[in-house]
Protein backbone atom coordinates (compact mmCIF):
# COMPACT_ATOMS: atom_id res chain seq x y z
CA UNK A 1 0.00 0.00 0.00
CA UNK A 2 1.22 3.73 -0.60
CA UNK A 3 -0.09 6.79 1.31
CA UNK A 4 -1.50 7.38 -2.47
CA UNK A 5 -4.16 5.40 -1.57
CA UNK A 6 -5.55 7.50 1.43
CA UNK A 7 -7.00 10.92 1.22
CA UNK A 8 -8.27 13.58 3.06
CA UNK A 9 -11.62 12.25 4.81
CA UNK A 10 -10.97 8.30 4.35
CA UNK A 11 -11.28 6.52 7.52
CA UNK A 12 -9.06 3.68 8.88
CA UNK A 13 -8.17 1.65 11.61
CA UNK A 14 -5.24 1.70 13.38
CA UNK A 15 -4.54 -1.37 12.32
CA UNK A 16 -5.09 -0.48 8.50
CA UNK A 17 -2.94 2.81 9.14
CA UNK A 18 -0.07 0.34 10.61
CA UNK A 19 -0.15 -1.36 7.34
CA UNK A 20 0.20 1.76 5.29
CA UNK A 21 2.91 3.96 6.90
CA UNK A 22 3.96 1.87 10.22
CA UNK A 23 4.16 3.38 13.52
CA UNK A 24 2.44 1.83 16.74
CA UNK A 25 -0.97 1.16 17.65
CA UNK A 26 -0.93 3.17 20.84
CA UNK A 27 -0.29 6.93 21.69
CA UNK A 28 -1.17 10.09 20.07
CA UNK A 29 2.07 10.78 18.25
CA UNK A 30 3.79 8.22 16.49
CA UNK A 31 7.02 8.60 14.54
CA UNK A 32 7.42 5.51 12.14
CA UNK A 33 10.45 3.39 11.93
CA UNK A 34 9.05 2.00 8.32
CA UNK A 35 8.23 5.18 6.92
CA UNK A 36 9.10 8.97 6.75
CA UNK A 37 5.99 10.05 8.63
CA UNK A 38 4.79 11.32 11.94
CA UNK A 39 1.32 10.48 12.84
CA UNK A 40 -0.60 12.55 14.73
CA UNK A 41 -3.82 11.50 16.51
CA UNK A 42 -6.45 13.65 17.96
CA UNK A 43 -9.82 12.63 20.03
CA UNK A 44 -11.92 15.93 20.32
CA UNK A 45 -13.40 14.10 24.04
CA UNK A 46 -10.29 13.16 25.35
CA UNK A 47 -8.70 16.78 25.24
CA UNK A 48 -11.32 18.02 27.20
CA UNK A 49 -10.85 16.26 30.54
CA UNK A 50 -7.58 18.24 30.56
CA UNK A 51 -9.29 21.75 29.48
CA UNK A 52 -7.86 22.23 25.54
CA UNK A 53 -9.14 21.35 22.47
CA UNK A 54 -7.63 20.23 19.31
CA UNK A 55 -8.64 21.79 16.02
CA UNK A 56 -8.59 24.32 13.20
CA UNK A 57 -8.52 27.95 14.08
CA UNK A 58 -11.72 30.35 12.70
CA UNK A 59 -9.29 32.92 12.23
CA UNK A 60 -6.84 32.35 9.35
CA UNK A 61 -3.75 34.34 8.88
CA UNK A 62 -1.84 36.26 6.06
CA UNK A 63 -0.28 32.32 5.71
CA UNK A 64 -3.77 30.29 5.29
CA UNK A 65 -5.61 27.63 7.92
CA UNK A 66 -3.58 26.36 11.29
CA UNK A 67 -5.19 23.37 12.97
CA UNK A 68 -3.82 23.49 16.86
CA UNK A 69 -2.80 20.07 18.18
CA UNK A 70 -1.69 20.02 21.92
CA UNK A 71 1.66 17.70 22.58
CA UNK A 72 2.42 14.45 24.68
CA UNK A 73 2.13 13.99 28.55
CA UNK A 74 -0.69 13.96 30.68
CA UNK A 75 1.32 14.41 33.66
CA UNK A 76 4.05 17.30 34.74
CA UNK A 77 5.27 20.13 32.43
CA UNK A 78 5.48 19.02 28.45
CA UNK A 79 8.93 18.53 26.80
CA UNK A 80 10.16 19.09 23.64
CA UNK A 81 11.93 15.95 23.48
CA UNK A 82 11.12 12.54 22.17
CA UNK A 83 7.61 12.49 20.41
CA UNK A 84 7.11 15.71 20.44
CA UNK A 85 10.13 17.02 19.45
CA UNK A 86 9.83 14.58 16.65
CA UNK A 87 6.60 16.96 15.25
CA UNK A 88 8.79 20.26 15.70
CA UNK A 89 12.10 18.62 13.89
CA UNK A 90 9.68 16.71 11.14
CA UNK A 91 11.19 19.12 8.26
CA UNK A 92 14.61 18.49 9.33
CA UNK A 93 14.36 14.76 9.72
CA UNK A 94 12.83 14.45 6.39
CA UNK A 95 9.69 13.29 7.67
CA UNK A 96 5.83 14.36 6.68
CA UNK A 97 2.66 15.25 9.88
CA UNK A 98 -0.13 13.37 8.76
CA UNK A 99 -3.06 14.30 10.91
CA UNK A 100 -6.05 11.85 12.23
CA UNK A 101 -9.18 12.57 14.15
CA UNK A 102 -11.36 10.12 16.25
CA UNK A 103 -14.76 9.48 14.97
CA UNK A 104 -15.88 6.08 16.78
CA UNK A 105 -15.63 2.92 16.64
CA UNK A 106 -15.83 -0.51 14.18
CA UNK A 107 -18.80 -2.61 16.27
CA UNK A 108 -20.49 0.20 18.92
CA UNK A 109 -18.30 0.86 21.51
CA UNK A 110 -16.67 -2.33 21.42
CA UNK A 111 -14.50 -2.31 18.09
CA UNK A 112 -11.59 -0.74 17.35
CA UNK A 113 -11.91 3.08 17.08
CA UNK A 114 -11.67 4.49 14.00
CA UNK A 115 -9.85 7.28 12.48
CA UNK A 116 -10.74 9.97 9.73
CA UNK A 117 -7.61 11.36 7.70
CA UNK A 118 -7.83 15.01 7.66
CA UNK A 119 -4.44 15.32 5.54
CA UNK A 120 -0.87 16.36 5.66
CA UNK A 121 0.55 18.70 7.54
CA UNK A 122 3.99 20.80 8.37
CA UNK A 123 4.57 22.90 11.85
CA UNK A 124 4.31 27.06 11.03
CA UNK A 125 7.85 28.26 10.52
CA UNK A 126 7.55 31.11 12.09
CA UNK A 127 5.64 30.14 15.26
CA UNK A 128 5.67 26.59 15.38
CA UNK A 129 3.79 26.20 18.90
CA UNK A 130 2.92 28.26 21.70
CA UNK A 131 2.99 27.27 25.49
CA UNK A 132 -0.13 27.14 27.82
CA UNK A 133 -1.36 26.41 31.12
CA UNK A 134 -3.25 23.13 31.37
CA UNK A 135 -4.81 20.45 33.69
CA UNK A 136 -2.51 17.41 33.98
CA UNK A 137 -4.28 13.84 34.93
CA UNK A 138 -3.76 14.98 38.30
CA UNK A 139 -5.55 18.28 38.19
CA UNK A 140 -2.85 20.01 38.54
CA UNK A 141 -1.43 22.91 36.81
CA UNK A 142 1.39 22.26 33.90
CA UNK A 143 2.90 24.06 30.77
CA UNK A 144 1.47 22.37 27.54
CA UNK A 145 2.92 22.32 24.35
CA UNK A 146 0.20 23.60 21.43
CA UNK A 147 1.65 22.83 18.09
CA UNK A 148 0.30 25.25 15.24
CA UNK A 149 0.09 23.18 11.95
CA UNK A 150 -0.10 24.33 8.57
CA UNK A 151 -1.78 21.76 5.49
CA UNK A 152 0.76 21.87 2.66
CA UNK A 153 -1.71 19.38 0.40
CA UNK A 154 -5.65 19.00 0.51
CA UNK A 155 -6.85 18.99 3.88
CA UNK A 156 -10.61 18.64 5.32
CA UNK A 157 -12.07 20.92 7.18
CA UNK A 158 -15.48 19.93 8.59
CA UNK A 159 -17.48 22.14 11.31
CA UNK A 160 -16.78 19.77 13.83
CA UNK A 161 -12.79 20.04 13.77
CA UNK A 162 -13.16 23.50 14.65
CA UNK A 163 -11.91 24.91 18.24
CA UNK A 164 -15.10 26.16 19.91
CA UNK A 165 -15.37 29.97 19.69
CA UNK A 166 -15.63 31.79 22.78
CA UNK A 167 -19.03 32.94 24.25
CA UNK A 168 -18.24 36.08 25.79
CA UNK A 169 -15.00 37.70 26.44
CA UNK A 170 -13.48 36.47 29.57
CA UNK A 171 -9.91 37.28 30.86
CA UNK A 172 -8.50 35.14 33.29
CA UNK A 173 -5.83 35.97 35.78
CA UNK A 174 -2.91 33.30 36.33
CA UNK A 175 0.03 33.44 38.20
CA UNK A 176 3.22 34.29 36.71
CA UNK A 177 5.59 31.11 36.74
CA UNK A 178 9.26 29.92 34.69
CA UNK A 179 8.61 29.38 31.27
CA UNK A 180 11.99 27.89 30.14
CA UNK A 181 12.23 25.27 31.92
CA UNK A 182 11.98 22.45 29.26
CA UNK A 183 15.99 21.08 29.20
CA UNK A 184 15.21 21.66 24.96
CA UNK A 185 15.57 25.44 25.57
CA UNK A 186 18.86 24.62 27.73
CA UNK A 187 20.89 23.11 24.80
CA UNK A 188 19.70 22.70 21.40
CA UNK A 189 20.19 19.59 19.82
CA UNK A 190 22.23 19.38 16.82
CA UNK A 191 19.27 17.96 14.22
CA UNK A 192 17.01 20.99 15.28
CA UNK A 193 20.19 23.24 13.26
CA UNK A 194 18.97 21.95 9.73
CA UNK A 195 18.61 24.02 7.57
CA UNK A 196 15.56 24.22 4.68
CA UNK A 197 14.58 25.77 1.39
CA UNK A 198 11.85 28.50 0.97
CA UNK A 199 10.13 30.00 -1.81
CA UNK A 200 11.90 33.32 -2.70
CA UNK A 201 9.91 36.45 -1.90
CA UNK A 202 9.00 38.17 -5.32
CA UNK A 203 11.21 40.57 -6.88
CA UNK A 204 13.93 38.20 -5.58
CA UNK A 205 16.39 36.46 -7.14
CA UNK A 206 18.16 35.35 -4.32
CA UNK A 207 17.52 31.60 -2.83
CA UNK A 208 15.65 32.09 0.72
CA UNK A 209 16.70 29.19 3.41
CA UNK A 210 15.46 29.34 6.66
CA UNK A 211 16.44 27.64 9.53
CA UNK A 212 14.38 24.97 11.56
CA UNK A 213 15.26 26.88 14.72
CA UNK A 214 15.01 30.03 14.09
CA UNK A 215 11.69 30.48 15.67
CA UNK A 216 12.44 28.03 18.59
CA UNK A 217 16.42 30.07 19.09
CA UNK A 218 13.83 33.43 19.60
CA UNK A 219 11.22 31.55 21.81
CA UNK A 220 14.57 30.32 24.06
CA UNK A 221 15.56 33.84 24.41
CA UNK A 222 12.54 35.31 24.72
CA UNK A 223 11.69 32.78 27.72
CA UNK A 224 15.16 33.11 29.41
CA UNK A 225 14.64 36.96 29.68
CA UNK A 226 10.78 36.30 31.41
CA UNK A 227 12.39 33.87 33.69
CA UNK A 228 15.12 36.41 34.19
CA UNK A 229 13.10 39.32 34.88
CA UNK A 230 10.43 37.39 36.94
CA UNK A 231 12.75 36.34 39.32
CA UNK A 232 13.83 39.99 39.68
CA UNK A 233 10.23 41.22 40.02
CA UNK A 234 9.80 38.71 42.88
CA UNK A 235 12.92 39.42 44.01
CA UNK A 236 11.91 43.09 44.22
CA UNK A 237 8.68 41.47 46.83
CA UNK A 238 6.26 42.51 43.53
CA UNK A 239 3.31 40.30 42.92
CA UNK A 240 3.28 39.18 39.21
CA UNK A 241 1.21 37.37 36.91
CA UNK A 242 -0.27 36.89 33.38
CA UNK A 243 -3.64 37.25 31.62
CA UNK A 244 -5.26 34.53 29.76
CA UNK A 245 -7.36 36.26 27.42
CA UNK A 246 -11.04 34.79 25.15
CA UNK A 247 -12.43 36.94 22.94
CA UNK A 248 -16.27 36.74 22.23
CA UNK A 249 -16.74 34.81 18.63
CA UNK A 250 -13.09 33.86 18.32
CA UNK A 251 -11.07 30.74 19.00
CA UNK A 252 -7.71 31.98 19.59
CA UNK A 253 -6.54 31.98 23.41
CA UNK A 254 -3.92 34.98 23.86
CA UNK A 255 -1.35 35.19 26.56
CA UNK A 256 -0.10 37.84 27.85
CA UNK A 257 3.25 38.39 29.10
CA UNK A 258 4.02 39.59 32.87
CA UNK A 259 2.15 41.45 34.43
CA UNK A 260 3.55 43.74 37.78
CA UNK A 261 0.27 43.61 39.81
CA UNK A 262 2.34 45.55 42.37
CA UNK A 263 2.82 48.56 40.27
CA UNK A 264 0.51 47.88 37.43
CA UNK A 265 2.74 47.68 34.28
CA UNK A 266 1.87 45.35 31.42
CA UNK A 267 5.06 44.14 30.23
CA UNK A 268 5.40 42.12 26.75
CA UNK A 269 8.71 40.67 25.90
CA UNK A 270 10.78 40.01 22.91
CA UNK A 271 13.68 37.82 22.62
CA UNK A 272 14.98 40.30 19.87
CA UNK A 273 15.50 44.30 19.52
CA UNK A 274 14.54 44.31 16.23
CA UNK A 275 12.74 46.65 14.71
CA UNK A 276 9.70 44.03 13.89
CA UNK A 277 10.23 42.99 17.24
CA UNK A 278 9.30 46.13 18.79
CA UNK A 279 7.00 46.93 16.11
CA UNK A 280 4.95 43.82 17.30
CA UNK A 281 5.33 44.04 21.05
CA UNK A 282 3.89 47.88 20.29
CA UNK A 283 0.64 46.28 18.68
CA UNK A 284 0.06 43.62 20.84
CA UNK A 285 0.27 45.86 24.38
CA UNK A 286 -2.30 47.80 22.11
CA UNK A 287 -4.49 44.94 21.88
CA UNK A 288 -4.29 43.39 25.08
CA UNK A 289 -4.83 46.68 26.72
CA UNK A 290 -8.18 46.52 25.21
CA UNK A 291 -9.14 43.27 27.50
CA UNK A 292 -7.31 43.26 30.71
CA UNK A 293 -9.10 44.47 34.17
CA UNK A 294 -6.41 47.54 34.85
CA UNK A 295 -7.56 49.74 31.92
CA UNK A 296 -4.76 52.53 33.27
CA UNK A 297 -2.09 49.74 33.15
CA UNK A 298 0.83 51.46 32.02
CA UNK A 299 2.84 49.56 28.95
CA UNK A 300 6.32 48.69 28.59
CA UNK A 301 8.06 47.32 26.09
CA UNK A 302 10.97 44.45 27.75
CA UNK A 303 13.80 44.03 25.24
CA UNK A 304 17.43 41.49 25.91
CA UNK A 305 19.58 44.66 24.90
CA UNK A 306 19.08 48.34 23.93
CA UNK A 307 17.16 49.15 20.60
CA UNK A 308 18.46 51.69 18.09
CA UNK A 309 17.61 55.47 19.47
CA UNK A 310 14.80 55.40 16.94
CA UNK A 311 13.21 52.37 18.61
CA UNK A 312 13.54 53.79 21.28
CA UNK A 313 11.63 56.92 20.28
CA UNK A 314 8.96 54.85 18.71
CA UNK A 315 8.33 53.64 21.74
CA UNK A 316 7.53 56.23 23.74
CA UNK A 317 5.72 57.89 20.95
CA UNK A 318 3.17 55.50 21.45
CA UNK A 319 2.91 56.57 25.23
CA UNK A 320 4.54 53.63 26.75
CA UNK A 321 7.98 52.70 28.69
CA UNK A 322 10.65 50.90 27.53
CA UNK A 323 12.86 48.43 29.45
CA UNK A 324 15.92 46.40 28.16
CA UNK A 325 18.56 44.09 29.89
CA UNK A 326 22.53 45.47 30.24
CA UNK A 327 24.41 42.62 32.11
CA UNK A 328 22.76 42.00 35.20
CA UNK A 329 20.89 45.23 35.44
CA UNK A 330 17.38 45.86 33.96
CA UNK A 331 17.81 49.74 32.54
CA UNK A 332 14.17 51.95 32.64
CA UNK A 333 13.15 50.03 35.56
CA UNK A 334 11.02 50.89 37.30
CA UNK A 335 8.85 51.98 34.25
CA UNK A 336 5.69 52.76 37.04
Amino acid sequence: MSSAQIKPGDVRTREQLKELFGGSLQGGIIPSRTTDNVLIFSDHSSGKNYGYQDGWLAEEDETGPIFEYTGQGVEGDQTLKGNNGSVLNHAADGRTLRVFICVGFVKGNSGPKLHRYVGEFKVDEGEPFVRRRALDQNHDMRWVYVFRLRPVAEAEQLPEDFISAAIDDATETVPAVPVSTDPYFMVQPAEATSGQATKPEKNSKKQVTRKASDAVEVTRREAELSDRFLAFLQGEGHSVDRFKIRVKGLTSTFWTDLYDATDNVLYELKGSSSRNAVRMAIGQLLDYRRHIPPKDAQLVVLLPERPVDDLGELIESAGMKMVYEDDDKFVGYPAA
